[in-house]
């Protein structure tokens, strides 16, 4: 799969602490929610187009934060007990 060779470990670059944007995942050291990244890419903009709008970013964070959403989407399967059902 193209782009599966060096990956940024998300957890070195996102932070999820309750005193920082209401616990949402941000870039550590900012106040810049994984969503607003994801959010730029979804609709079309470049990551130079997110650097240039928040020039604190790196092209490490902008990859952490897709890994992080990556992360956050992969299926997993829980069970769930059915009411009525053995």
């Amino acid at each position: 799969m193209k782009g599966r060779g060096k990956v940024t470990d998300w957890r070195e670059r996102i932070s999820i602490d309750p005193n920082v944007c209401h616990g949402k995942p941000c870039i550590k050291g900012t106040r810049i929610m994984v969503w607003i990244i994801v959010d730029y890419l979804a609709n079309g903009d470049s990551v130079e187009e997110v650097l240039a709008a928040f020039p604190s970013l790196t092209r490490e964070d902008v990859q952490a934060a897709l890994a992080y959403a990556a992360e956050m989407t992969r299926e997993r399967v829980i069970p769930v007990e059915v009411a009525g059902i053995s």
